[in-house]
């Protein structure tokens, strides 16, 4: 039986690529005041492939994944929150006019692996507030590829 974790030190970072389509292994930057990450685990599609001959179930094959368009992340409204958002949104822009691509990793400090994929970061609104209550919002990113475990960048802040 495997040792379950908590989630205290998971790091969500991100990276211009030096060489178009190939993932930095070093040089992520932290996003700050992260609160959440969204589910990466999407379940397959079922596509229906029952014939006449069936009589009681339908049969299915395994169909494509849907990480279900732009990804919320969770996080305090801070000022150095919307400062590295900034940044990131800026990146990705100049990124994309070089034809490259912007990766983000996920990582877990007790895990041997981190996950990546590539992404379009949005520009962030103004999130809703109430009355006793923490300043929250959600930043989001699109993804535009499957994500993949990988070995950890080697010098991730």
């Amino acid at each position: 039986m495997g040792i379950a974790l908590s989630t205290a030190g998971v790091k969500v970072g991100y990276v211009v690529e030096t060489t178009s389509g190939t993932r930095p292994v070093t040089g992520y930057k932290s996003i700050p005041d992260l609160k959440g990450t969204p589910e990466l685990n999407p379940s397959p599609n079922a596509l229906d492939a029952t014939t006449l001959a069936q009589t009681e179930f339908k049969t299915y094959v395994k169909g494509l994944k849907d990480l279900g368009g732009a990804l919320a992340f969770t996080a305090n409204f801070t000022e150095e929150l919307m400062t590295e958002w900034n940044g990131l949104v800026t990146a990705y822009q100049a990124a994309k006019a070089e034809g490259k691509a912007v990766w983000f990793c996920i990582q877990h400090p007790d895990l041997t692996k981190a996950a990546y994929f590539t992404g379009e970061p949005s520009e962030m609104g103004l999130p809703s507030a109430g009355v006793d209550a923490i300043f929250e919002t959600n930043v989001y990113v699109t993804p535009t590829s499957a994500p993949i475990w990988e070995a950890k960048p080697t010098a991730a802040e």
